[in-house]
């Protein structure tokens, strides 16, 4: 059974929930995976996000990876709900546009390099001084202060300063990189939870700004969210620092294993399947090494706790090769599943696409190209249960929804025509 949902390929209709986020507006300023990635967030549970893109180009993410009518099929996810708007940031006249639609948004949210929208006038101070209710998600390689906040950064820059490729791949070879963006995904997270915040604050200390200024002026606190990759990373980093700071401890590249934790470590099966066993808690453990015919080991008092079995690191998980040799995957994961022990195949995209799991929780949704053909997106998560969220529509096409967004804030037929004519759009 396909248990993928089936949401509609176009606008949402009065049936389709609106999410925890109706009526939230977000304006996004940015290209890539950091800030859009963000506001993709805040768009799967309702906001509207009105994304805007270069004329004739768009955001270089369009044309990144796999392509389907001329657009990265992960365009389609990264920008769902989105509304794309072209404007061209060189011109005046689209800086001022930019410009009303930032002091009308809830929350702002950009990924340049710091002092670019400064240049434009639509630096976070220079929108607070006329909206102080004004949020900015300010999202960058290494922050807005510090030497180094002018260098540029990307997420494999994230990744490396804030510790992860230290640890990560084994330790006679060079680190290696995860085969995602992750560290620009950790900030987007992190910018995302960050809006939250800035948003409960905002709606305590007055709420949204009602469009006056001066002493008609009514207006919640807002603030500036200042997220670096690095950072971002770096806050993931478990017990790093006070190991170093107190015991000398710098945590090495181990394989697959969870150094100090024992057992829990990647094996190989008979058919040259990858298996992680994670075996690490004391009752586990004896489960584990009683199903793989191992009762010395489970019931040996030296082994009873982690502090016991972690000098004897090696022979455990020589045991438990051993028996992962013996056996193709299939019967290595029966066995361990009936004795309760946590293991999984290291799934591909293609085993998640067939998993009970996955289709049992509707993680896959069903939509249509313009050209009718299909397509499955990865569902919204996290799952709320009251007001979940959900895709309206997948990504649009570049500068689809530019005259609607324009005729919003009051540009008439005619000027919207010359805007495009004169290169402003």
């Amino acid at each position: 059974m396909d248990n993928t949902t089936t949401p509609p390929s176009g606008a949402s209709t009065s049936t389709t929930p609106k999410g925890p986020l109706a009526g939230i507006k977000v304006l996004e300023l940015g290209t890539l995976i950091a800030g859009p990635f963000c506001s993709r967030m805040l768009a799967e549970f309702g906001a509207e996000v009105i994304k805007i893109e270069a004329p004739g180009e768009g955001d270089p993410i369009r044309k990144w990876r796999v392509l389907k009518d001329g657009n990265s099929l992960w365009w389609y996810v990264q920008s769902r709900n989105k509304k794309s708007v072209t404007l061209n940031m060189k011109d005046t006249r689209a800086q001022e546009i930019a410009r009303k639609l930032a002091l009308d948004a809830d929350i702002v949210i950009e990924n340049y390099r710091p002092g670019v929208l400064e240049k434009w006038a639509l630096g976070y101070e220079q929108l607070k001084a006329i909206n102080p209710a004004t949020i900015m998600v300010r999202l960058s390689g290494y922050g807005q202060t510090g030497p180094m906040r002018d260098a540029p950064g990307f997420g494999a820059i994230g990744e490396s300063m804030g510790g992860l490729r230290y640890v990560s791949g084994h330790a006679d070879r060079p680190p290696v990189r995860i085969g995602i963006s992750i560290g620009d995904s950790i900030a987007s997270l992190h910018g995302a939870i960050g809006a939250l915040m800035a948003l409960r604050h905002r709606d305590v200390t007055g709420g949204r700004w009602n469009g006056k200024t001066g002493a008609e002026c009514q207006a919640g606190q807002g603030q500036m969210v200042d997220v670096a990759l690095y950072e971002a990373v770096f806050n993931l980093m478990e017990s790093l620092v006070p190991e170093y700071d107190h015991a000398g401890v710098v945590r090495e590249r181990t394989g697959g294993a969870l150094p100090g934790i024992v057992p829990s470590n990647t094996y190989t099966t008979r058919d040259g399947e990858n298996i992680v066993i994670a075996g690490n808690g004391d009752a586990i453990f004896k489960r584990l090494m009683t199903a793989i015919g191992r009762d010395d080991m489970a019931n040996d008092p030296a082994l009873a706790n982690n502090a016991g079995r972690v000098p004897q690191t090696q022979t455990i998980d020589d045991a438990i090769q051993s028996w992962c040799s013996g056996r193709d995957i299939d019967e290595a994961l029966n066995i361990l599943k009936a004795a309760d022990v946590p293991v999984s195949k290291i799934y591909s995209v293609r085993d998640m696409m067939q998993d009970p799991q996955f289709l049992a929780r509707q993680m896959f949704e069903q939509h249509l190209f313009k050209d009718g053909s299909p397509v499955k997106l990865p569902a919204v998560t996290p799952k709320l249960s009251e007001t979940p969220g959900g895709t309206q529509w997948i990504g649009p096409e570049l500068g689809e929804h530019t005259d609607q967004v324009l005729r919003s804030l009051g540009y008439t037929v005619d000027e919207i025509r010359e805007l495009y004519v004169t290169g402003a759009l």
